[in-house]
């Protein structure tokens, strides 16, 4: 397994699914989605797993405005460049990934 978490320093959800990970001693690389981002590829390929709508965060600021986007190209480019509005936290595994605490769906992953 490859894990990258993708997370924000003061999300709870974040935090829980370290621990998770820690706990079983599973390796993983844990990137800070603020200070670093996610590269256009990576997010396609999230999108690609979870689908689009679900990895904006209906809790952020833009979110109104990210719901009235009317492309997907538009909705990728403003997660782009605004990744305060991703849900965290996003752990993939290759071409698979989540959003949010899945341990259910984790403990498939080999």
């Amino acid at each position: 397994m490859n894990i990258q978490i993708f997370g924000k320093s003061k999300c709870f959800e974040t935090k829980k699914a370290e621990r998770w990970f820690k706990e079983r001693r599973i390796k993983y690389q844990y990137i800070d989605i603020l200070k670093y981002g996610m590269s256009r590829g990576e997010l396609a390929s999230v999108k690609n797993a979870v689908g689009l709508e679900n990895m904006a965060d209906p809790r952020d600021q833009d979110y109104a405005l990210f719901q009235y986007l009317a492309t997907t190209e538009a909705k990728m480019e403003k997660l782009f460049e605004v990744p305060e509005l991703i849900r965290t936290p996003v752990v993939r595994n290759g071409k698979q990934a989540t959003i949010g605490f899945c341990p259910e769906i984790w403990k498939e992953w080999k």
